[in-house]
């Protein structure tokens, strides 16, 4: 097992920031190591629903955003990628649904239409009916109008499972990380005792990056966390939904996506606006009830009596910015050889790994050889919310 280790790139945090740069870098021949103190994306990417944003869902005032034109070539991305003709192999990657949707309760139809019909989202959309719609929509109750986007949905535990094997050798399961610096400079990572030398160290620990920064003695880039409260509702009656359901405002009254328990029942992951402002504030017992109201008001179809309930706190770290508003586009600050950055949100992995890749290119790094990585303490993969909380 080595003490000291050479590499081109060092990264810190192998969530889907850190695993997809760590896949990109090695396909382009680049040596790595990826470290992370717990558990492989076990942290907010575990927790994501697994959209693959295309922007959409930030038009929702019928006008293209800085937010959904950065976001807009996303799908198409992990689309070649899980079809196996992308700039990674995803095929290990299991879809969940080709599309995500959104819909309306029938007071809103009419403003759904004249939204669809807007220049900000024509081609984006279709409107779906009878067997197209999602199988928890077809229903004689349902009155409102459904839209298809075409943007996916993922199953997050597939794809870190994937991306892991994709690292090969290059994981290290690390938990006390100093500086290693020649004078005043960074010139790479000592973890739990053994130094790691590299062109550059990438930090894309997520919440963590920033007691990573303290550690190294750096107080910028500065990071925020914005919080959600969400809900988990599981029953052998539910079925798959992928969908935003608009409420008339900017956001999503609710969004709902489904994930296979290891038992085979279906779980609802329950987001969008339920999951902001007002549920934050909620206690748990507080925010199951409303979510239970929200989801007899708006699919009063759906037997309740056999659904398990539980809510999952989670916070989105990213970049600071002014009003603790989510920023566009995926994060990268450069020192010297140290890059740190934010995705911002799962489905803009491949963008941080483009700003990773330009700076390498225009510093001119190249790749060289590794050390050998045999023997080094390998961490194991997260465990969806859903199998703890609801076993």
């Amino acid at each position: 097992m080595p003490t000291a280790i050479t590499t081109d790139v060092l990264i810190v945090g192998a969530g889907v920031a850190g695993l997809w740069l760590n896949a990109r870098l090695r396909r382009l021949g680049y040596s790595t190591v990826l470290v992370e103190r717990a558990t492989l994306g076990g942290e907010q990417t575990i927790k994501s629903q697994g959209i693959i944003h295309g922007g959409t869902k930030y038009a929702l005032h019928g006008a293209l955003t800085g937010a959904s034109e950065a976001i807009a070539d996303m799908p198409r991305r992990w689309r070649e990628a899980i079809d196996g003709s992308g700039e990674l192999d995803l095929t290990r990657t299991r879809l969940l649904s080709d599309a995500h949707y959104l819909w309306s309760p029938g007071t809103l139809a009419g403003n759904l239409t004249s939204f669809f019909a807007s220049k900000a989202v024509r081609g984006r959309v279709d409107q779906v009916k009878g067997e197209q719609l999602p199988p928890a929509l077809q229903d004689r109750g349902f009155k409102g109008k459904v839209y298809r986007l075409a943007e996916l949905v993922i199953d997050v535990p597939s794809l870190l499972a994937n991306l892991a094997e994709l690292a090969g050798d290059s994981l290290l399961a690390g938990e006390q990380i100093e500086p290693l610096r020649e004078g005043d400079e960074l010139v790479g990572l000592r973890v739990d005792g053994r130094e790691i030398r590299a062109q550059r160290i990438v930090l894309s620990a997520g919440a963590g990056t920033e007691d990573l920064l303290h550690a190294l003695g750096l107080k910028q880039p500065a990071m925020q966390t914005r919080p959600l409260h969400m809900v988990l509702a599981k029953g052998p009656n539910l079925k798959p939904l992928y969908a935003h359901c608009l409420g008339g405002g900017p956001k999503p009254r609710v969004t709902v996506t489904t994930h296979p328990a290891a038992d085979g029942q279906w779980v609802w992951y329950l987001g969008g606006d339920i999951a902001e402002a007002d549920g934050v504030a909620r206690e748990p017992a507080a925010q199951i009830a409303a979510a239970q109201k929200e989801i007899a008001s708006l699919l009063p179809w759906v037997d309740q009596g056999q659904v398990r309930w539980a809510t999952l706190r989670v916070d989105r770290a990213e970049p600071a910015q002014s009003g603790l508003v989510r920023p566009d586009n995926a994060f990268l600050a450069e020192q010297q050889r140290l890059l740190v950055g934010w995705p911002t949100k799962l489905a803009l992995a491949p963008d941080f790994s483009d700003r990773v890749l330009a700076s390498l290119e225009r510093d001119s790094v190249r790749p060289s050889a590794q050390s050998d990585l045999s023997g080094l303490p390998r961490p194991a993969l997260g465990v969806p919310a859903w199998e703890q909380l609801l076993p």
